[in-house]
């Protein structure tokens, strides 16, 4: 058995440390770091709130200068017949008329003397088209134009008065066509002559304008019986044929409107002589 040297006592046992206090102490340091880094970088009322970065849809279209969209189409305003022809020839007699070539904007009609005399319509987009007025009537011609039923739509026409008959064309298609009948001829309204009509008119029936062949009869010039008979025409007013025959009016004084609407050229409210082109004299 040792027996311990009084020289070189034996050492206790070593103490363990006591750490724990320093790693409370730095929790609660980060923590109060932590903090005070939040209420210096937390947002206030006045600053201002971050952007969002905005995000394109592909599919919207971007807005153009115009102030419309880009990538829809709008539909651009008619531009009307293409500029041909030497326009409106002189001493011609002339009216202004409606629009026949649908760039909204009046056109003018003319009628030539003479010979030769021809109907023709010169555009405001500067286009001239015309036809030859065949008629062996010695009387000068006069015109109106209008848009009436044509088909499932509309179409312009012109209606050249000759004082014994009333030519039909068509003024659709940049060109004045007559309009044929059945048999393949110019259709052709009487005025009295041939004892088929006396006049030409136009009905309103579901906000159109409906051709018709127009007839006062009497047997002593004093009471007269009006009939009407409407004229169908196709697409563009290139071709006509006559509906039924009907009665619109009977007994009817000589200056009652009805019979003078029959016994005159007219459409609407344009009336030949007055609304439309002269032949000049």
């Amino acid at each position: 058995m040792t027996t311990p040297d009084p020289a070189f006592p034996t050492p206790e046992p070593e103490q363990p440390r006591r750490t724990w206090p320093w790693i409370v102490l730095t929790v609660v340091a980060v923590l109060v770091i932590g903090v005070v880094v939040w209420l210096v970088n937390r947002p206030t009322d006045d600053a201002p709130a971050a952007e969002t970065p905005s995000v394109t849809d592909p599919a919207s279209p971007s807005p153009t200068d115009d102030g419309s969209p880009t990538g829809e189409t709008s539909t651009p305003a008619a531009e009307g017949c293409p500029a041909a022809g030497d326009g409106v020839p002189a001493g011609a007699g002339t009216h202004e008329i409606v629009d026949v070539d649908g760039d909204g904007r009046p056109d003018t009609a003319w009628l030539t003397g003479g010979a030769d005399r021809a109907f023709g319509i010169t555009t405001a987009s500067g286009a001239t088209f015309s036809a030859p007025v065949e008629s062996a009537s010695p009387q000068p011609a006069s015109a109106i134009v209008q848009v009436v039923a044509a088909g499932d739509a509309t179409a312009p026409i012109a209606l050249v008065d000759t004082g014994r008959e009333v030519l039909l064309f068509s003024v659709a298609d940049c060109a004045v066509t007559p309009t044929q009948n059945a048999q393949g001829e110019q259709y052709t309204f009487d005025k009295g002559f041939t004892g088929f009509g006396t006049g030409v008119g136009c009905t309103e029936v579901d906000e159109e304008l409906h051709l018709a062949g127009l007839d006062a009869v009497s047997d002593d010039g004093t009471s007269f019986t009006v009939s009407r008979t409407f004229v169908e025409l196709d697409t563009d007013a290139k071709t006509a044929t006559n509906g039924a025959e009907e009665t619109v009016a009977q007994d009817a004084a000589a200056d009652d409107p009805v019979v003078t609407t029959a016994q005159e050229t007219s459409c609407g409210d344009l009336v030949a002589g007055q609304d439309g082109p002269v032949e000049p004299q």
